[in-house]
């Protein structure tokens, strides 16, 4: 999600940016595989060929322990004569572009991965996109799951699982990487982690959206942010897609965001407006207005609240605590990446 500091009245074209903005972040990614190489700057067009000449991709449907299937796209290198360490990244904003004929124009974190070696995974969790299932925001975290119970900590283990027995040529070691929302999917990788998670990296990952993060500062509501991105991030779509069509657009039928919050009367006509403009209600905005103070509903949700589930998993112990390759840039990872990169590829167990 996109971060605002500050909650003063946007005049009309400061309006007309938000909406603009927040929408970029889910729908960049389908114009980004849709611009033709011809479009590309060289030196991206150059890396879009090698993908497509050095990587095949498969599209597969894998089971979860509920019986749900969730979509995940393997990009695995043509080279076969060696064992690859896999890089995994869970989404709820899309593993487009869909289609085994339709690649990727890089892959990883940064451009360099995809030369470096590796396996790519990619996933949209449970509930968006091409997955099945029924889609929760910051699903809360379930200790001492039993029989078919599940969380995001739990999707991970069961396709990390699924994959280091079905993808050949694998070495038995997972990094799992995501930024921002994705992010807290990859945090949920460190709890209760399946034994082939070797290192986990979560940049700017949502992780208390009461006290810091981009619903709230401080249990101080970011209204016109937050309302914006849920009148499009919020529409659960009918059936599995790979596209936004099913998206109905907000009539805000103003540029001005100060008029627009003026008239709306109030919180407490927030969720009707969506009924009444779009014919239904956003689940998770009405959560917030039921729990506009910090109680049990945000602590579950809350990363730091299951700390020490990430504390139990053995890639925060000294010895493991490593990058997943020399490429990361964040300052404090960057000390860290060459042992990272030896250390998931070693195929010495």
């Amino acid at each position: 999600m996109l971060r605002r500091s500050h909650l003063a009245p946007m005049k009309s074209n400061r309006f007309f940016n938000l909406s603009i903005s927040v929408m970029f972040l889910v729908m960049c990614v389908f114009v980004s595989f849709a611009q033709g190489q011809g479009q590309m700057p060289q030196p991206q067009r150059e890396l879009a060929d090698y993908i497509k000449s050095h990587y095949t991709k498969r599209e597969v449907m894998i089971p979860m322990r509920d019986g749900v299937k969730l979509f995940t796209q393997i990009y695995e290198p043509k080279d076969t004569r060696q064992k690859y360490p896999m890089m995994f990244d869970r989404t709820c904003y899309s593993v487009a572009p869909y289609g085994l004929d339709k690649f990727r124009t890089s892959l990883g974190p940064d451009d360099l991965f995809a030369r470096e070696g590796y396996i790519f995974v990619y996933q949209d969790v449970r509930g968006r996109y091409m997955s099945e299932g029924e889609y929760e925001d910051v699903r809360p975290y379930i200790p001492n799951k039993k029989g078919n119970q599940i969380d995001e900590t739990s999707d991970t283990y069961d396709t990390v699982d699924w994959l280091i027995k079905n993808v050949p040529n694998n070495n038995g070691r997972v990094g799992v990487w995501g930024i921002s929302y994705p992010g807290f999917y990859t945090s949920m990788a460190g709890i209760d982690g399946h034994p082939a998670v070797k290192a986990i990296s979560p940049q700017a990952p949502v992780s208390d959206w009461f006290h810091g993060d981009d619903m709230h500062h401080n249990g101080a509501l970011f209204l016109a942010q937050n309302y914006n991105f849920f009148a499009y991030f919020g529409q659960q779509r009918p059936t599995p897609t790979g596209s936004n069509d099913y998206v109905k657009a907000f009539p805000w039928g103003t540029q001005d965001g100060y008029k627009f919050y003026l008239e709306m009367g109030g919180l407490k006509r927030s969720g009707e407006l969506y009924q009444q403009q779009l014919g239904m209600r956003m689940k998770f905005w009405d959560q917030m207005m039921e729990h506009p103070n910090y109680d049990q509903f945000w602590k579950e949700r809350r990363l730091g609240a299951i700390g020490r589930g990430l504390a139990r998993h053995r890639i925060l112990r000294r010895q493991d605590r490593r990058l997943l390759s020399r490429t990361f840039r964040t300052a404090l990872l960057q000390s860290l990446f060459e042992r990272q990169r030896r250390h998931l590829s070693d195929q010495g167990g």
